[in-house]
């Protein structure tokens, strides 16, 4: 069996994308690692709007669906939605700061045994 050209090139063309995917994750300095729990944070926040808004529409879809069909069952109460409030940034933790940017200690060199051959 031989191998078309279609088939050579959809191979050579993932090539690279397999190689870059074994690559390690670099790190990240203490700004970077801020950076990325405040956007962490901005996108749990989002979420809880997004649900907020989501119950708001469903509630009113419920109220003018019980409005057209008052012979429909009324189901029981459910929670009222709940306003996350506007994004607070969250506070950055000192102690962790001050121990990432703190330089590790340097490890003791090895103790030297010569052991002499008979």
């Amino acid at each position: 069996m031989t191998a078309t050209p279609a088939k050579l090139l959809l191979l050579l063309a993932c090539l690279p994308i397999a190689a870059l995917a074994k690559l390690p994750t670099p790190e990240l300095s203490p700004e970077e690692q801020a950076k990325a729990a405040e956007t962490k944070a901005k996108a749990a926040h989002q979420a809880k709007v997004d649900g907020y808004q989501t119950c708001l529409a469903s509630e009113k879809a419920a109220a003018h669906y019980f409005k057209t069909h008052p012979q429909a069952a009324k189901p029981a109460a459910a929670p009222a939605c709940t306003d996350p409030g506007p994004f607070v940034a969250p506070a950055p933790a000192p102690a962790a700061a001050s121990a990432a940017a703190a330089p590790a200690a340097p490890p003791a060199p090895a103790a030297k045994t010569s052991a002499k051959k008979p």
